[in-house]
């Protein structure tokens, strides 16, 4: 069974295949259909081995994932393969990443005038849970932009006057390395948990304003351990890798909260690396905190992954093992 469409010769075919065809391989693989070029028609083919009922229903959809990948192109200009992914996973769920309005949204922009945008539909939710809330966590799988966008944020509302202060925690778990064995005294062996705070400083705001503003403690990069006994007021606060926190971590760090400040806890907890008896307070305050007014809890998946499509085949990879063998899975 095929099916024909007509594009305008004004399209990019080079950009709307992608490189080697990799658009087309995409399409192929969400929807068993073949794209064949002829002239300014594109052939779309059918797998003769279903039924004709299925066969109609992957050429809708095959049409439908075309006309998206052609409407973003005609407004952006530019299709990558992360893209493409992205907007074809959205129309097998039957959404419409045109529509949703997803690249209209600028957070900031960073010190080389690149706006920073959510990438994602759960990435979109995330960004306005902050800009109306004050706790937000952010949940979802490694590559989802929970940190990134959090930083953005938080460098946003300090542009903006909303606050005074940025601070970032993690809480300094190892992950099978141990911390004594690191060199240096005791910042130095915190500092390796804390890179991935400095990577997002760094990359919105360039290192030496970044720098300049750690030593004048507008912006602090600390181990949770140093928030105990502190009451912050005027600031935004991030905690990072919430995952790994005990529950009277999470209860003492969420009730440092002050006066005009904003919380935003981000985690994976698919990824707890808590010594087995320790139970996660991220677990626990999401079951706490479920139904508490002022605070919003964004749930982001595997279809929200900005990094390599690897990330997002493994981490689906690891949840079908674990649902087969739910006895693997590290308790809480």
């Amino acid at each position: 069974m095929d099916r024909k469409i007509k594009i305008n010769e004004d399209i990019d075919r080079v950009e709307l295949f992608g490189n080697l065809d990799v658009n087309l391989d995409l399409i192929k693989e969400a929807t068993g259909v073949s794209v064949f070029q002829r002239n300014d028609e594109l052939i779309l083919k059918a797998d003769e081995n279903t039924e004709p009922e299925q066969q109609e229903e992957a050429l809708e959809l095959a049409e439908k994932i075309i006309a998206e990948l052609i409407m973003v192109l005609e407004s952006e200009n530019t299709l990558g393969k992360q893209k493409a992914s992205y907007v074809i996973s959205l129309c097998k769920e039957g959404l419409s990443y045109r529509d949703s309005n997803i690249s209209r949204d600028v957070i900031c922009f960073t010190h080389r005038g690149k706006p920073l945008k959510p990438k994602t539909l759960g990435q979109k939710e995330y960004v306005k849970a902050i800009r109306e809330n004050d706790i937000v966590f952010g949940i979802g799988p490694a590559g989802t932009g929970k940190t990134y966008i959090a930083v953005a944020m938080a460098i946003n509302a300090f542009k903006n006057k909303e606050v005074q202060k940025i601070i970032l925690a993690r809480p300094a778990v190892e992950a099978g390395e141990r911390l004594g064995f690191l060199p240096g005294d005791l910042q130095e062996k915190v500092d390796p948990y804390l890179r991935p705070l400095y990577d997002a400083l760094y990359d919105v705001l360039g290192r030496d304003a970044a720098l300049r503003l750690r030593e004048k403690e507008i912006i602090e990069v600390v181990p949770l351990a140093y928030m105990r006994g502190r009451t912050l007021d005027n600031s935004f606060i991030i905690l990072d890798e919430a995952q790994n926190t005990t529950k009277e971590q999470m209860k003492m760090f969420l009730t440092r909260m002050g006066f005009g400040s904003k919380v935003v806890v981000t985690g994976d907890i698919t990824q707890i690396d808590l010594p087995k008896g320790k139970k996660s307070g991220l677990v626990e305050a999401q079951r706490v905190l479920e139904n508490v007014s002022g605070i919003s809890f964004c749930q982001l998946k595997d279809t929200d992954v900005v990094r390599h499509e690897l990330v997002r085949r493994i981490i689906n990879a690891y949840d079908r093992y674990y649902k087969k063998y739910p006895e693997e899975t590290q308790e809480e």
